[in-house]
């Protein structure tokens, strides 16, 4: 199931680079949109949580 999530917070190329960071230690297949605001995922429930939780670990609010 993909999984779109929205980080309203994420402006620059220095963003994208800390949630890359954050979400490279969960091993959690994803891709992040600049342009569009989001971190798009692949997996189930507890995986949708352990991103939210590593994006807002790394600073930045998920919708």
């Amino acid at each position: 199931m993909k999984v779109i999530l929205i980080v309203r917070d994420l402006n620059t190329e220095e963003d994208k680079a800390k949630i890359e960071e954050a979400m490279n230690q969960t091993r959690i297949d994803f891709t992040i949109s600049l342009s569009n605001h989001c971190v798009s995922i692949e997996g189930g429930n507890d995986l949708v949580y352990t991103a939210k939780t590593a994006i807002r670990e790394a600073g930045y609010t998920v919708e």
